[in-house]
């Protein structure tokens, strides 16, 4: 291993901690658990909530105008397009999606047209002054300020090559990918996701790769699981229930990425180059230690200057500003309309039915309607289930089902799309289902233990 200065060794050390505080080492804060930079998030939120579904519309309608714009502006084909290009330069498709967002952004903060879009259990859950589209906006803020410190300064070089030995036969993933899924785990799966976004586009993962990270590993964090099983009202079973989702998380993560349709995604990087097969292999005369610490220490050499870290944190908030958050709001209002003013969701979950049945969970016909909902939020299946379902068993079952789905159109599915993750939306329909259908008979085992 080559020797390196003291300078070179706290540029490592130091803002790699720093990242590994603020993202992923979850702190007592008042009654609750949060990691640094979701109680960042949330007390800028507090402090702004007023004015955000206001500012958080003239910020989608910003992309929206300027998405237009460059469609017919000529795409710069240098190898480094200008920055104002890969923030509005988008397919046709998108540009569509960021202007849906921008009309519903309009009608829910003046509460114009049909009431179903703007309702606060429609666009108006999304875009209320605690909505999710308006905290979005304060937790890209800090995740995109800070996210340099993970990135940056050797964190992922260094764990990238000590895990290789357990992501890559695993999880068919590289080392590098244990920092993302514990980030989601302790952190927030919208964190995760972005992560992944970023180490794809930079170069670090191939296609099927961030995918795989992005839909399997983006997990529900602690804080929001805990939120789940209270609305049910069985938080007293809060430590079986969190170590079921563990168990499923672990068995899925083995699953998923060798059947249809990750398995099928190119192992190619973002600039269509394959995948080598050298990118993990030891140095004759090196172990995993030194070799993680040698390829450390030489990324935290290449970033000296504290303006690049400042200018790269800035450029990740407007790309999440400017990219994500229109099309979490678009997707994610259609989705909630669907499930408020339709009855899709319930005709969808018929096939559930007999499959609930067959394993001995109670009121299946109610709970079958609530195995799909689920995609288009989180909080939807607990907070329906509240007034619909009464036996514990299929209250635990609904609510660790709801954990584990993962793919919900107005947060970590949204954001998916959002992103260059080469994922669409049939693939997440597609991987919700899976991830339901193998994890059922999981949950009903454990549930029916327990009560």
């Amino acid at each position: 291993m080559k020797k390196a200065s003291l300078s070179n060794w706290l540029l490592f050390l130091v803002p790699s901690i720093i990242g590994v505080i603020l993202f992923m080492i979850p702190l007592k804060i008042g009654d609750g658990w949060k990691v640094p930079i979701a109680f960042l998030a949330d007390k800028l939120a507090g402090f702004v909530e007023p004015a955000m579904p206001f500012a958080a519309m003239v910020l989608i309608i910003i992309s929206a105008v300027g998405s237009v714009i460059f469609l017919f502006i000529r795409k710069d084909e240098s190898t480094k397009p200008p920055f104002v290009q890969t923030l509005f330069k988008v397919t046709p498709f998108w540009t569509l999606t960021r202007v849906v967002g921008a009309v519903f952004a309009v009608m829910v903060t003046y509460k114009l047209g049909p009431e179903a879009i703007w309702s606060e259990n429609t666009g108006g859950l999304l875009l209320s002054p605690d909505g999710l589209v308006s905290f979005l906006y304060t937790i890209f803020l800090f995740a995109g300020l800070f996210l340099p410190l993970l990135l940056n300064f050797g964190l992922l070089e260094f764990f990238g090559t000590m895990m290789v030995k357990v992501m890559r036969p695993l999880f068919k993933l590289p080392g590098r990918s244990s920092i993302d899924a514990l980030t989601s785990w302790v952190g927030d799966g919208t964190i995760g996701v972005l992560l992944t976004s970023k180490q794809y586009e930079d170069g670090h993962y191939t296609k099927r790769e961030a995918a795989v990270i992005a839909t399997t590993f983006s997990i529900v964090s602690i804080t929001f699981s805990i939120v789940i099983i209270t609305t049910v009202g069985l938080e007293n079973y809060f430590v079986p229930f969190y170590a079921t989702v563990a168990l499923i998380g672990l068995v899925l993560g083995l699953i998923m990425p060798r059947i249809y349709p990750l398995s099928k995604k190119p192992d190619e990087f973002i600039d269509g180059s394959p995948q080598t097969g050298t990118e993990e292999s030891l140095p004759e005369g090196y172990n995993v230690i030194s070799h993680g610490l040698e390829n450390a220490l030489a990324t935290a050499d290449k970033n000296r200057s504290p303006g690049k870290m400042v200018n790269e944190g800035f450029r990740n908030v407007l790309d999440m500003w400017i990219g994500v958050a229109p099309i979490v709001m678009a997707f994610g209002t259609i989705a909630t309309m669907l499930a408020e003013y339709t009855s899709i969701f319930t005709i969808l979950g018929k096939p559930f039915v007999p499959y609930l049945n067959l394993l001995g969970i109670p009121q299946a016909a109610e709970a079958g309607s609530l195995m799909v909902v689920g995609i288009t939020d989180m909080f939807l299946p607990a907070l329906l289930a509240e007034g619909m379902i009464s036996d514990p068993i299929t209250l635990f079952t609904v609510a660790t089902i709801s954990v584990i789905q993962l793919i919900y159109l107005s947060e970590v599915g949204g954001l998916i799309l959002g992103t260059k993750i080469p994922v669409n939306i049939w693939d997440l329909i597609v991987i919700f289902l899976l991830r339901t259908v193998i994890a059922l008979p999981i949950v009903a085992g454990v549930a029916h233990l327990l009560f």
